[in-house]
């Protein structure tokens, strides 16, 4: 009597979800089995999907999605290493049938599956020995087979019964529950109870924030990030803003604000937005930001990245990078492109990066074209 079916995850239809009663957690070491029945008792959720996943990247992207739906619902914080979400992936490979045929191979089922990497590794090597054995005309046995991460490969564990041999029957002390029936647990007040999930704060992301589709992906994996850059998106002025804010936390603090808080790290993209600090410059101070935390601006001053665009303070650098790089000067009055950039890096370097590369251009240009 499952208390869900139906429905789809990721793309991957859901056939039900049911109540179970933990047993043990079982660890394998070389030659040795260890059985642990701390979390004996404990009632635990079960979800299995119908057979629609054909490769193992979608069947991590799959897990992740789960994981990442549990931890935004409070209902786990669904860490695979300590046992609170396990995965256990049945594998079918079947020789090509007719169109339209639902005949399916023989399933093996592996365990043993402690981080999403070791679930698509696992699926991709039993896929492929599977194919092996059909395409030299041997047979898939149904069994259990675990994960050896040392070896990078499956092992014969035990070979599976068949339903009938769980001798399933029902619990004569436990009275069916029309959980539907009861109003606290309608699709109404279901509904109604949900925080935003993930697919739902990407999708806000992308129309509301002009978000490019592969940043929100990345942003939303974990939920801190999701939260954190939640509380960063008020701080901020316009959806370009939000861009920004969206890159810079994806390749500078990698998802993991650290020591950054919300509101420092959107003055920070204020900062660049109004071209107050480079883009090396708001680099160097998140890196500072994140293993200290602090104020961006007192950062910027302090280490002297707050960007110069006075042209009479900028003129002094212009002038000692011209008069020291002949050769780049001829190059660019010869029509060579490149070594404008080249100048204006150098600019960059003689000016400590507080030198704006946009005024620094301009000048260039203008102090080359007054020497002609």
């Amino acid at each position: 009597h499952p208390l869900v079916k139906g429905g789809e995850l990721e793309g991957a239809a859901i056939t039900r979800v049911h109540l179970e009663e933990d047993t043990a957690r079982s660890a394998h070491s070389h030659d040795k089995s260890l059985v642990d029945f701390n979390r004996a008792g404990i009632p635990l959720m079960e979800l299995v999907t119908e057979p629609v996943i054909h490769d193992a990247q979608t069947a991590g992207k799959f897990a992740r999605e789960l994981q990442l739906l549990l931890r935004t619902l409070g209902v786990s914080e669904a860490n695979l290493e300590k046992g609170e979400m396990r995965i256990e992936a049945n594998v079918s490979i079947s020789k090509q049938k007719a169109v339209g045929s639902k005949e399916m191979g023989t399933k093996v089922e592996i365990k043993n599956l402690n981080s999403f990497r070791s679930v698509e590794k696992a699926i991709a090597y039993e896929i492929q020995r599977q194919t092996e054995l059909l395409e030299k005309s041997g047979k898939v046995v149904q069994e259990t087979r675990g994960w050896d991460e040392a070896k990078q490969e499956t092992f014969h564990q035990r070979f599976k019964e068949g339903s009938a041999d769980y001798r399933y029957f029902p619990e004569p002390d436990l009275p069916k529950l029309y959980i539907s029936e009861i109003p606290e647990f309608s699709n109404e007040a279901l509904r109604a109870s949900l925080s935003e999930l993930p697919w739902e704060r990407r999708e806000r992301y992308q129309k509301d924030l002009k978000i490019k589709a592969a940043d929100s992906i990345i942003v939303t994996e974990s939920l801190e990030s999701a939260v954190f850059f939640d509380k960063v998106i008020p701080e901020l002025a316009s959806s370009g803003q939000a861009a920004i804010a969206a890159n810079f936390l994806i390749s500078d603090l990698a998802t993991e604000p650290g020591s950054v808080s919300p509101e420092s790290f959107a003055k920070l993209v204020r900062l660049f937005s109004e071209k107050a600090i480079s883009s090396r410059g708001a680099k160097d101070i998140l890196a500072i930001m994140k293993a200290e935390g602090g104020d961006p601006e007192r950062i910027a001053e302090k280490r002297g990245l707050i960007q110069i665009h006075d042209a009479g303070a900028l003129g002094g650098f212009i002038d000692t990078v011209l008069a020291a790089e002949t050769k780049a000067v001829a190059e660019y009055r010869a029509g060579k492109q490149a070594a404008l950039q080249y100048l204006i890096g150098k600019a960059m370097k003689e000016s400590g990066g507080a030198g704006n590369p946009e005024t620094l251009r301009k000048l260039i240009e203008i102090k080359l074209q007054e020497s002609d």
